[in-house]
């Protein structure tokens, strides 16, 4: 457990720094933005082994990356300004 735990912890820091490194534009700053992938890799890693038991260290981190994923999700901005046309121009 806390080998899955440690894995998922790195896991989430490598996807919120790649993201963070491809995406700063339209991401938040990146003190918000490495701890939101930690936290979601590991909560991912709790669901996981708590819904599948002992299933392997795999499936786990499959999890783990898909509910960092997910959370870092959350974190984008829009790639534009949204701009409101008026109806009459």
């Amino acid at each position: 457990m806390l080998l899955e735990a440690l894995c998922a912890a790195i896991l989430g820091l490598a996807l919120a720094w790649a993201a963070a490194h491809r995406l700063p534009h339209r991401l938040p700053a990146r003190v918000l933005v490495l701890p939101t992938g930690i936290a979601g890799a590991l909560f991912g890693a709790f669901v996981t082994h708590t819904a599948l038991g002992a299933a392997g260290l795999p499936l786990v981190l499959l999890g783990s990356a898909a509910l960092s994923a997910c959370s870092l999700s959350l974190l984008l901005r829009p790639a534009t300004s949204l701009r409101r046309r008026s109806a009459t121009a």
